[in-house]
């Protein structure tokens, strides 16, 4: 384990658990809040250990050594913004008066496929589509039969999109098997689901301060793989779906419970809306919100969790576009900077990792436009990045 030396601050601290590219701007919009901020990941020189006051590499799956970071600074808040942690951390610290964000509870069913679509589906009685989990090639091939081709295969436990696959036919369950065992996480249970032929898809980024619940105009994203690639704002549905949409959405939230902005994905099929996922935290897709928004999705995130109120002003119409790497990096990849990147209404952010392999993000592109003029912009900025 690697940590560098503790200051001596009153301010009240939080904890990154999860120091990529989301957690840089949470750390960011903590120190505008004279929050001090400690990020930890499994890596060294993580997008957000830049940024932070003090920073730790550790193996996010071992519970010693997380406990033994935490009790070590005691953070007023713990903020876990990776999937791929250990819960019983998390369990073990609030049992001990830790303030965990939004609750150990909802991370636990969060990172757990299985765990959130029951609940959801089950307990909250909100509409999905059909599933099934398996944990044998044969029980993959007999629930993808029942379900239908094409159907949607994931682990039950991965982050990002790792291990997803849409299987469009029989001879396919034998391949997307091997991509869900590939996967980053716990891929001893898939989750097979029927197809559900939606017309879009949304998230709807919900804030809970413990007083008020706030939604972010709905936003659009395009994926591949499981992984965003677009998102836009807003995305143009009809008041019917939208108002759908939000009571979803605050149904899934009051059910976990605790503070916090969350990232509620949804499939919309004309007025209908199916629940799909939702993160604990603030989301991929979300990063449209630093040009669209007076305030973020990160810094609504840090006002819910200190009860803060969460009014802000939605600027207007705008796009992202993640810039992935064609190439595998050992060392912390150079991104060339230049004019063909500087325009009046958009901007880059750079993300600043210390390593790469192919597909991974390293930058996002955005733009303050009308939708469909800022993401051609979006699309067109990020062909101009290189990295080597």
């Amino acid at each position: 384990m690697q940590f560098s030396a503790p200051l001596k601050s009153n301010s009240k601290k939080i904890m990154l658990l999860g120091s990529g590219e989301l957690g840089k701007e949470v750390a960011i919009e903590a120190q505008r809040l004279g929050l001090e901020v400690i990020a930890v990941d499994r890596y060294q020189n993580a997008p957000a250990h830049h940024v932070a006051h003090r920073s730790y590499v550790v193996n996010m799956q071992d519970k010693d050594a997380l406990l033994e970071i935490i009790y070590r600074e005691k953070p007023d808040y713990i903020l876990p913004e990776i999937e791929a942690i250990s819960i019983d951390t998390l369990l073990e610290a609030e049992a001990k008066g830790y303030n965990v964000i939004p609750n150990a509870n909802a991370v636990s069913k969060t990172m757990n496929r299985k765990n959130i679509r029951t609940f959801a589906a089950e307990e909250l009685s909100l509409k999905t589509g059909s599933y099934e989990f398996v944990t044998t090639l044969e029980g993959l091939r007999e629930a993808s039969a029942r379900m239908g081709y094409p159907c949607v295969i994931k682990p039950v436990m991965s982050s990002s999109g790792h291990g997803q696959s849409i299987c469009k036919s029989p001879e396919m369950v034998d391949e997307s098997w091997e991509i869900a065992k590939e996967a980053r996480g716990d891929a001893s249970e898939l989750i097979v689901e029927a197809f559900v032929a939606f017309d879009y898809e949304i998230t709807m980024l919900t804030v809970c301060n413990g007083k008020e619940t706030l939604f972010c105009e709905p936003i659009g994203h395009e994926q591949r793989d499981g992984d965003y690639i677009f998102s836009w704002q807003p995305m143009q549905m009809s008041q019917k779906a939208k108002q759908k949409a939000q009571e979803v959405a605050k149904a899934i939230t009051d059910g976990l419970g605790g503070q916090g902005l969350f990232g509620v994905e949804l499939f919309i099929k004309g007025d209908e809306v199916y629940f799909s996922e939702v993160s604990p935290r603030p989301h991929d897709t979300g990063m449209v919100t630093l040009i669209t928004q007076s305030q973020s999705e990160f810094a609504l995130h840090l006002r819910a969790v200190l009860g803060l109120p969460l009014g802000f002003t939605f600027y207007g119409d705008g796009a992202s576009a993640a810039y992935k790497t064609e190439i595998s990096h050992s060392n912390a990849p150079v991104i060339d900077v230049d004019e063909s990147l500087f325009c009046d209404n958009s901007f880059v952010r750079i993300f600043s990792k210390p390593e790469a392999h192919k597909g991974r993000r390293l930058a996002v592109a955005l733009v303050f436009d009308e939708v469909k003029s800022a993401l051609a912009q979006a699309r067109e900025l990020i062909k101009g990045i290189k990295d080597n």
